[in-house]
């Protein structure tokens, strides 16, 4: 109940709440590595921005990230495994039965991604998920 109110009273108020974002300190290419020194901690009230608590090292950004701009969530992400046009192996598993095919990736994608696939055989195009090994696991 008391939460309630102060979440009430708070919206009546217009009063928001801060939270600890990264900021880049310098602007940093997509497609590149990233650590935690590549940025500092200030508080911003922005809806959806990168939490500082979260862990940055050895992720990449899926966009351009510019110095002083906050980061926002989907902005990094793991480093790309599967690179667009790359020719992966479709895998799909179900209780003994294991079938696999050719097919031609899409876009790019880092592990646990879901990417598009032209099966080569078929040419049917279908959505997976990127494995450790480059391997795309169909559903």
């Amino acid at each position: 109940m008391r939460s309630l109110f102060l979440l009430l009273l708070l919206a009546v108020l217009g009063t928001s709440a801060m939270a600890d974002v990264l900021i880049p300190l310098r602007t940093i290419r997509a497609q590149e590595i990233v650590t935690r020194s590549d940025f500092r901690v200030e508080p911003v009230d922005i809806p959806g921005a990168w939490p500082a608590e979260k862990t940055v090292d050895g992720l990449e950004a899926r966009v351009a990230l510019y110095a002083g701009r906050p980061v926002l969530g989907n902005d990094l992400g793991p480093p790309a495994v599967v690179e667009r046009n790359d020719v992966v192996t479709l895998v799909f598993a179900r209780g003994g039965l294991l079938i696999s095919a050719e097919g031609r990736a899409l876009s790019r994608g880092g592990v646990g991604d879901s990417v598009r696939v032209m099966n080569l055989s078929s040419r049917t195009t279908v959505t997976g998920l990127v494995q450790e090994n480059g391997m795309i696991e169909v559903r």
